[in-house]
Protein backbone atom coordinates (compact mmCIF):
# COMPACT_ATOMS: atom_id res chain seq x y z
CA UNK A 1 0.00 0.00 0.00
CA UNK A 2 2.75 2.16 0.90
CA UNK A 3 4.44 2.22 -2.49
CA UNK A 4 0.89 2.45 -4.20
CA UNK A 5 0.68 5.53 -2.31
CA UNK A 6 3.72 7.28 -3.01
CA UNK A 7 3.38 6.53 -6.57
CA UNK A 8 -0.11 7.64 -6.10
CA UNK A 9 1.67 11.07 -4.67
CA UNK A 10 4.09 11.59 -6.99
CA UNK A 11 1.68 11.75 -10.44
CA UNK A 12 -0.11 14.31 -7.96
CA UNK A 13 2.70 16.54 -7.03
CA UNK A 14 3.33 16.15 -11.64
CA UNK A 15 0.20 18.22 -11.93
CA UNK A 16 0.78 20.49 -8.92
CA UNK A 17 2.81 23.46 -11.65
CA UNK A 18 0.69 22.62 -14.95
CA UNK A 19 -0.92 25.53 -16.26
CA UNK A 20 -4.20 25.09 -15.63
CA UNK A 21 -4.55 28.70 -16.96
CA UNK A 22 -4.42 26.81 -20.78
CA UNK A 23 -7.49 24.50 -20.25
CA UNK A 24 -10.60 24.41 -22.17
CA UNK A 25 -13.83 25.27 -20.18
CA UNK A 26 -14.58 21.52 -20.64
CA UNK A 27 -11.11 20.88 -19.34
CA UNK A 28 -11.29 22.79 -16.39
CA UNK A 29 -14.47 21.41 -15.15
CA UNK A 30 -13.47 18.34 -15.84
CA UNK A 31 -10.04 17.87 -14.09
CA UNK A 32 -12.12 19.47 -10.89
CA UNK A 33 -14.47 16.67 -11.27
CA UNK A 34 -11.50 14.03 -11.44
CA UNK A 35 -9.48 16.20 -8.25
CA UNK A 36 -13.03 15.56 -6.16
CA UNK A 37 -13.32 11.82 -7.10
CA UNK A 38 -9.61 11.37 -6.12
CA UNK A 39 -9.97 13.16 -2.78
CA UNK A 40 -12.57 11.01 -1.72
CA UNK A 41 -11.04 7.63 -2.69
CA UNK A 42 -7.97 9.04 -0.53
CA UNK A 43 -10.32 9.93 2.27
CA UNK A 44 -11.70 6.18 1.99
CA UNK A 45 -8.25 5.14 2.50
CA UNK A 46 -7.35 7.66 5.21
CA UNK A 47 -10.35 6.73 7.12
CA UNK A 48 -9.67 3.14 6.95
CA UNK A 49 -6.21 3.39 8.31
CA UNK A 50 -7.71 5.66 11.43
CA UNK A 51 -10.25 3.15 12.19
CA UNK A 52 -7.58 0.84 12.57
CA UNK A 53 -4.85 3.08 14.30
CA UNK A 54 -8.06 3.36 17.10
CA UNK A 55 -9.05 0.17 16.87
CA UNK A 56 -5.21 -1.07 18.17
CA UNK A 57 -5.05 1.91 20.72
CA UNK A 58 -1.27 2.94 19.02
CA UNK A 59 -2.54 6.83 20.27
CA UNK A 60 -2.21 5.28 24.00
CA UNK A 61 0.92 3.20 23.31
CA UNK A 62 2.31 6.72 21.50
CA UNK A 63 1.54 8.49 25.11
CA UNK A 64 -1.59 10.24 24.05
CA UNK A 65 -4.33 10.36 25.81
CA UNK A 66 -6.92 9.38 23.13
CA UNK A 67 -6.31 8.80 18.78
CA UNK A 68 -8.33 12.04 18.80
CA UNK A 69 -5.64 14.09 21.04
CA UNK A 70 -2.74 12.29 18.78
CA UNK A 71 -4.47 12.65 15.66
CA UNK A 72 -4.47 16.03 16.44
CA UNK A 73 -0.85 16.47 17.39
CA UNK A 74 0.37 13.99 14.27
CA UNK A 75 -1.49 15.90 11.40
CA UNK A 76 -1.62 19.37 13.08
CA UNK A 77 -5.57 19.10 12.97
CA UNK A 78 -7.92 21.20 15.24
CA UNK A 79 -9.61 18.97 17.98
CA UNK A 80 -12.98 19.58 16.11
CA UNK A 81 -11.53 18.11 13.12
CA UNK A 82 -9.81 14.94 14.81
CA UNK A 83 -13.13 14.45 16.58
CA UNK A 84 -14.98 14.32 13.20
CA UNK A 85 -12.28 12.04 11.40
CA UNK A 86 -12.18 9.50 14.62
CA UNK A 87 -16.38 9.93 14.62
CA UNK A 88 -16.29 9.36 10.60
CA UNK A 89 -14.35 6.23 10.48
CA UNK A 90 -16.32 4.18 13.37
CA UNK A 91 -19.50 5.19 11.62
CA UNK A 92 -18.28 3.56 8.18
CA UNK A 93 -16.70 0.91 9.70
CA UNK A 94 -20.21 0.04 10.93
CA UNK A 95 -21.90 0.80 7.94
CA UNK A 96 -23.25 -1.59 5.02
CA UNK A 97 -20.33 -2.00 2.32
CA UNK A 98 -21.53 -0.08 -0.31
CA UNK A 99 -20.91 3.38 1.77
CA UNK A 100 -17.11 2.52 1.59
CA UNK A 101 -17.50 1.34 -1.75
CA UNK A 102 -19.20 4.36 -2.80
CA UNK A 103 -16.45 6.63 -1.03
CA UNK A 104 -13.84 4.53 -2.45
CA UNK A 105 -14.98 4.96 -5.97
CA UNK A 106 -15.60 8.89 -5.55
CA UNK A 107 -19.26 8.36 -6.10
CA UNK A 108 -19.95 10.12 -2.99
CA UNK A 109 -18.39 12.81 -0.71
CA UNK A 110 -16.54 12.44 2.80
CA UNK A 111 -19.63 14.32 4.15
CA UNK A 112 -22.00 12.36 1.98
CA UNK A 113 -21.31 9.11 3.30
CA UNK A 114 -21.42 10.40 7.07
CA UNK A 115 -24.94 10.88 5.86
CA UNK A 116 -25.85 7.57 4.72
CA UNK A 117 -23.82 5.87 7.14
CA UNK A 118 -26.03 7.36 9.91
CA UNK A 119 -28.92 7.13 8.45
CA UNK A 120 -27.80 3.69 7.46
CA UNK A 121 -27.64 2.76 10.84
CA UNK A 122 -30.60 3.82 11.95
CA UNK A 123 -32.78 2.65 9.37
CA UNK A 124 -30.98 -0.86 10.39
CA UNK A 125 -31.77 -0.37 14.02
CA UNK A 126 -35.55 -0.21 13.03
CA UNK A 127 -35.88 -1.98 10.12
CA UNK A 128 -33.34 -4.45 9.63
CA UNK A 129 -29.88 -5.29 7.31
CA UNK A 130 -32.11 -5.85 4.39
CA UNK A 131 -34.10 -2.93 4.31
CA UNK A 132 -31.02 -0.47 5.37
CA UNK A 133 -29.10 -1.84 2.26
CA UNK A 134 -31.94 -0.64 0.43
CA UNK A 135 -31.52 2.64 1.73
CA UNK A 136 -28.07 3.11 1.16
CA UNK A 137 -28.77 2.18 -2.85
CA UNK A 138 -31.50 4.71 -3.22
CA UNK A 139 -29.46 7.11 -0.96
CA UNK A 140 -26.06 7.05 -2.92
CA UNK A 141 -28.11 7.73 -6.04
CA UNK A 142 -29.73 10.63 -4.60
CA UNK A 143 -25.92 12.09 -3.66
CA UNK A 144 -25.18 12.78 -7.29
CA UNK A 145 -28.00 15.36 -7.29
CA UNK A 146 -28.08 16.25 -3.52
CA UNK A 147 -25.52 18.18 -0.97
CA UNK A 148 -24.92 16.12 2.57
CA UNK A 149 -27.29 18.95 3.88
CA UNK A 150 -30.56 18.02 1.91
CA UNK A 151 -29.54 14.59 1.52
CA UNK A 152 -30.05 14.11 5.76
CA UNK A 153 -33.00 15.96 5.40
CA UNK A 154 -34.72 13.18 2.92
CA UNK A 155 -32.88 10.98 4.60
CA UNK A 156 -35.38 10.96 7.97
CA UNK A 157 -38.53 10.01 5.20
CA UNK A 158 -36.24 7.48 2.98
CA UNK A 159 -38.75 4.57 4.21
CA UNK A 160 -41.19 6.14 2.45
CA UNK A 161 -39.26 5.14 -0.57
CA UNK A 162 -38.04 1.46 0.32
CA UNK A 163 -40.55 0.35 2.99
CA UNK A 164 -43.44 2.24 3.33
CA UNK A 165 -45.24 0.58 5.95
CA UNK A 166 -42.64 1.33 7.98
CA UNK A 167 -42.21 4.93 7.41
CA UNK A 168 -43.58 6.15 10.62
CA UNK A 169 -42.23 4.00 13.06
CA UNK A 170 -38.63 4.46 11.69
CA UNK A 171 -39.44 8.63 11.39
CA UNK A 172 -39.76 8.49 14.84
CA UNK A 173 -36.14 6.28 15.53
CA UNK A 174 -34.82 8.86 13.31
CA UNK A 175 -35.41 11.64 15.04
CA UNK A 176 -33.88 10.09 18.46
CA UNK A 177 -31.17 9.52 16.21
CA UNK A 178 -30.43 12.80 15.68
CA UNK A 179 -30.99 14.00 19.10
CA UNK A 180 -28.31 11.59 19.67
CA UNK A 181 -26.03 12.87 17.29
CA UNK A 182 -26.34 16.25 18.69
CA UNK A 183 -25.71 15.17 22.36
CA UNK A 184 -21.82 13.20 20.55
CA UNK A 185 -21.54 16.24 18.30
CA UNK A 186 -21.49 19.11 21.07
CA UNK A 187 -18.35 21.08 21.41
CA UNK A 188 -16.82 24.18 22.73
CA UNK A 189 -13.37 25.17 21.37
CA UNK A 190 -11.43 27.56 22.92
CA UNK A 191 -8.39 28.83 21.04
CA UNK A 192 -5.61 31.48 21.95
CA UNK A 193 -4.63 33.65 19.29
CA UNK A 194 -1.15 35.28 18.66
CA UNK A 195 -2.63 38.63 19.97
CA UNK A 196 -3.58 36.85 23.87
CA UNK A 197 -7.19 37.10 22.77
CA UNK A 198 -9.42 33.84 22.57
CA UNK A 199 -12.43 32.56 19.80
CA UNK A 200 -14.52 30.72 20.84
CA UNK A 201 -16.23 28.35 18.24
CA UNK A 202 -18.67 25.02 18.90
CA UNK A 203 -21.62 23.43 18.51
CA UNK A 204 -25.09 23.39 21.46
CA UNK A 205 -27.06 20.36 21.83
CA UNK A 206 -30.79 21.89 22.09
CA UNK A 207 -30.81 22.51 25.99
CA UNK A 208 -27.75 24.39 26.26
CA UNK A 209 -28.55 26.60 23.35
CA UNK A 210 -31.87 27.46 25.19
CA UNK A 211 -30.09 27.98 28.46
CA UNK A 212 -27.22 30.28 26.35
CA UNK A 213 -30.49 32.23 24.77
CA UNK A 214 -32.43 32.69 28.34
CA UNK A 215 -29.16 33.92 29.52
CA UNK A 216 -28.01 36.12 27.22
CA UNK A 217 -30.16 37.98 25.13
CA UNK A 218 -31.77 39.79 28.10
CA UNK A 219 -27.86 41.00 28.73
CA UNK A 220 -27.13 41.73 25.03
CA UNK A 221 -30.35 44.14 24.24
CA UNK A 222 -29.29 47.88 23.58
CA UNK A 223 -28.45 49.85 27.22
CA UNK A 224 -30.30 52.50 25.43
CA UNK A 225 -30.62 55.04 22.86
CA UNK A 226 -26.54 55.94 23.22
CA UNK A 227 -25.36 52.28 23.20
CA UNK A 228 -23.38 52.21 20.27
CA UNK A 229 -22.31 48.23 20.43
CA UNK A 230 -23.24 46.55 17.51
CA UNK A 231 -25.23 43.27 18.23
CA UNK A 232 -21.75 40.28 18.29
CA UNK A 233 -20.19 43.36 20.77
CA UNK A 234 -23.22 43.50 22.97
CA UNK A 235 -23.11 39.28 23.13
CA UNK A 236 -19.50 39.52 23.99
CA UNK A 237 -20.38 41.29 26.61
CA UNK A 238 -23.22 39.55 27.99
CA UNK A 239 -21.11 36.67 28.38
CA UNK A 240 -18.17 38.44 30.24
CA UNK A 241 -21.44 39.26 32.89
CA UNK A 242 -22.44 36.18 32.94
CA UNK A 243 -18.84 34.92 33.90
CA UNK A 244 -18.78 37.37 36.55
CA UNK A 245 -22.20 36.63 37.86
CA UNK A 246 -21.17 33.45 37.98
CA UNK A 247 -17.53 33.76 39.81
CA UNK A 248 -19.45 36.27 42.58
CA UNK A 249 -21.74 33.12 43.49
CA UNK A 250 -18.90 31.21 45.14
CA UNK A 251 -20.72 28.14 44.18
CA UNK A 252 -18.66 26.82 41.40
CA UNK A 253 -16.02 23.81 41.80
CA UNK A 254 -12.43 24.28 43.12
CA UNK A 255 -9.44 24.68 40.41
CA UNK A 256 -6.74 22.18 41.76
CA UNK A 257 -7.35 23.17 45.82
CA UNK A 258 -8.01 26.40 45.32
CA UNK A 259 -11.87 28.53 44.83
CA UNK A 260 -12.65 29.30 41.13
CA UNK A 261 -10.48 32.54 40.57
CA UNK A 262 -8.78 35.48 38.38
CA UNK A 263 -5.10 34.58 38.61
CA UNK A 264 -3.29 37.80 37.57
CA UNK A 265 0.70 38.57 37.75
CA UNK A 266 0.91 42.22 37.77
CA UNK A 267 4.61 44.43 38.09
CA UNK A 268 4.22 47.40 40.97
CA UNK A 269 5.78 49.98 41.45
CA UNK A 270 6.44 50.42 44.82
CA UNK A 271 7.36 54.47 44.92
CA UNK A 272 4.43 55.28 42.91
CA UNK A 273 2.09 52.66 44.41
CA UNK A 274 1.07 51.87 40.94
CA UNK A 275 -0.27 48.62 39.27
CA UNK A 276 1.77 47.88 35.54
CA UNK A 277 0.51 45.50 32.97
CA UNK A 278 -0.15 41.88 33.30
CA UNK A 279 -0.83 38.37 32.58
CA UNK A 280 -3.52 35.96 33.25
CA UNK A 281 -2.22 32.67 34.38
CA UNK A 282 -3.46 31.37 31.62
CA UNK A 283 -0.75 33.76 29.51
CA UNK A 284 -3.31 36.40 28.43
CA UNK A 285 -1.60 39.80 28.24
CA UNK A 286 -3.62 42.23 29.93
CA UNK A 287 -3.42 46.35 29.82
CA UNK A 288 -2.53 48.66 32.87
CA UNK A 289 -6.14 49.90 32.29
CA UNK A 290 -7.61 46.39 32.54
CA UNK A 291 -5.11 45.12 35.29
CA UNK A 292 -6.24 48.45 37.66
CA UNK A 293 -10.19 47.42 36.87
CA UNK A 294 -9.67 44.15 37.80
CA UNK A 295 -7.71 44.93 41.18
CA UNK A 296 -10.97 47.43 42.31
CA UNK A 297 -12.47 43.86 43.09
CA UNK A 298 -9.55 41.71 44.09
CA UNK A 299 -7.10 40.26 46.47
CA UNK A 300 -3.41 41.34 45.63
CA UNK A 301 -1.17 38.50 46.81
CA UNK A 302 2.50 39.38 45.84
CA UNK A 303 4.83 36.97 44.60
CA UNK A 304 8.54 37.90 43.74
CA UNK A 305 9.78 36.73 40.09
CA UNK A 306 13.06 36.09 39.14
CA UNK A 307 14.69 37.99 35.74
CA UNK A 308 13.24 35.26 33.14
CA UNK A 309 9.62 35.79 34.90
CA UNK A 310 10.00 32.32 36.62
CA UNK A 311 8.32 32.41 40.59
CA UNK A 312 10.87 31.59 42.75
CA UNK A 313 9.42 32.84 46.06
CA UNK A 314 5.98 32.26 46.46
CA UNK A 315 5.38 29.88 49.70
CA UNK A 316 5.71 25.95 50.10
CA UNK A 317 4.06 23.31 51.59
CA UNK A 318 4.62 19.77 53.28
CA UNK A 319 3.58 17.18 50.75
CA UNK A 320 0.49 18.79 48.44
CA UNK A 321 1.47 21.41 45.86
CA UNK A 322 -1.74 23.79 46.52
CA UNK A 323 -1.99 27.55 47.53
CA UNK A 324 0.36 30.14 46.47
CA UNK A 325 2.78 27.42 44.92
CA UNK A 326 0.21 25.57 42.77
CA UNK A 327 -0.29 28.79 41.63
CA UNK A 328 3.20 29.76 40.74
CA UNK A 329 3.31 25.75 38.90
CA UNK A 330 -0.05 27.07 36.44
CA UNK A 331 1.84 30.31 35.66
CA UNK A 332 4.90 28.47 34.80
CA UNK A 333 3.61 25.42 33.05
CA UNK A 334 0.10 26.62 31.88
CA UNK A 335 -1.31 23.32 31.89
CA UNK A 336 -0.53 19.95 31.42
CA UNK A 337 3.08 19.96 30.61
CA UNK A 338 3.44 16.57 28.37
CA UNK A 339 4.30 17.23 24.95
CA UNK A 340 1.31 17.49 22.59
CA UNK A 341 -1.62 17.82 25.51
CA UNK A 342 -3.64 20.96 25.45
CA UNK A 343 -5.63 19.99 29.06
CA UNK A 344 -5.45 23.76 31.04
CA UNK A 345 -4.55 23.55 34.68
CA UNK A 346 -7.84 22.91 36.32
CA UNK A 347 -7.49 18.79 34.86
CA UNK A 348 -4.04 19.02 36.38
CA UNK A 349 -2.41 17.35 39.24
CA UNK A 350 1.31 18.18 40.25
CA UNK A 351 3.91 15.36 39.71
CA UNK A 352 6.70 15.18 41.69
CA UNK A 353 9.89 14.66 39.63
CA UNK A 354 11.62 13.04 42.35
CA UNK A 355 9.18 10.99 44.27
CA UNK A 356 7.97 12.58 47.74
CA UNK A 357 8.84 8.80 49.14
CA UNK A 358 12.16 9.04 47.41
CA UNK A 359 13.08 12.27 49.55
CA UNK A 360 12.38 14.83 46.99
CA UNK A 361 10.94 18.25 47.90
CA UNK A 362 7.52 19.61 47.47
CA UNK A 363 9.09 22.63 45.75
CA UNK A 364 8.63 25.00 42.27
CA UNK A 365 11.85 22.80 40.49
CA UNK A 366 10.66 19.78 41.90
CA UNK A 367 6.94 19.67 40.42
CA UNK A 368 4.94 19.64 36.86
CA UNK A 369 1.63 19.83 36.06
CA UNK A 370 0.29 16.91 34.64
CA UNK A 371 -3.15 15.64 33.88
CA UNK A 372 -4.71 13.01 35.04
CA UNK A 373 -3.62 10.51 32.25
CA UNK A 374 -0.38 11.70 32.01
CA UNK A 375 0.25 11.55 35.06
CA UNK A 376 -0.66 8.08 35.25
CA UNK A 377 1.32 7.24 31.93
CA UNK A 378 4.80 8.64 33.94
CA UNK A 379 4.63 6.68 36.62
CA UNK A 380 3.82 3.86 34.40
CA UNK A 381 5.79 4.10 31.68
CA UNK A 382 9.66 4.49 30.51
CA UNK A 383 9.21 8.10 29.74
CA UNK A 384 11.41 10.71 32.01
CA UNK A 385 10.58 14.14 32.92
CA UNK A 386 12.86 17.05 33.99
CA UNK A 387 13.89 20.59 34.09
CA UNK A 388 15.65 21.86 31.36
CA UNK A 389 18.34 24.69 31.60
CA UNK A 390 15.73 27.53 31.47
CA UNK A 391 13.44 26.29 34.29
CA UNK A 392 10.94 24.83 32.12
CA UNK A 393 9.69 21.22 31.90
CA UNK A 394 11.16 18.65 28.94
CA UNK A 395 9.97 15.15 28.52
CA UNK A 396 12.89 12.20 27.83
CA UNK A 397 10.78 9.50 25.25
CA UNK A 398 11.62 6.18 26.31
CA UNK A 399 14.40 4.65 23.38
CA UNK A 400 11.57 2.13 21.69
CA UNK A 401 10.25 5.57 20.80
CA UNK A 402 13.01 7.59 20.21
CA UNK A 403 16.62 5.72 20.07
CA UNK A 404 18.37 9.60 20.40
CA UNK A 405 15.96 10.24 23.59
CA UNK A 406 15.74 13.59 22.03
CA UNK A 407 13.74 15.83 24.59
CA UNK A 408 10.66 16.88 23.99
CA UNK A 409 8.19 20.23 25.00
CA UNK A 410 4.98 21.22 25.21
CA UNK A 411 4.17 23.97 22.45
CA UNK A 412 0.22 24.48 23.89
CA UNK A 413 1.45 26.36 26.78
CA UNK A 414 4.01 28.25 25.08
CA UNK A 415 4.47 32.02 27.24
CA UNK A 416 6.20 34.86 25.06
Amino acid sequence: MIDELARAESAVASCTDAAVWALSEHDLIAVLDATHRLQQRLAAVRLAVVREVDGRGVAVTQGASSTVVWLRDRLRLDMPAARRLVNLAASLDAAPTAVRHALAAGAVSVEQAGVIADTAATVSASAGAEVADKAVGVLVGWAGQFEPTLLRRMGTRILDHVAPDLADAVAAAALAAEAGRATRDRHVTISEQTDGRLRLSGTLDAEAAALLRAVIDPLSAPAGPDDTRFAGQRRHDALADVCRLALRTGELPENGGDPAQLVITAGYDGLTRQLGAGALDTGLRLTPDTVRQLACDAAILPAVLGGAGLPLDVGRQRRLVTGPLRRALVLRDGGCAFPGCDRPPRWCAAHHIRHWADGGPTSLDNAVLLCGHHHRHIHQSDWAVRLGGDGHPEFVPPVWLDPARVPRRNHYHSRT
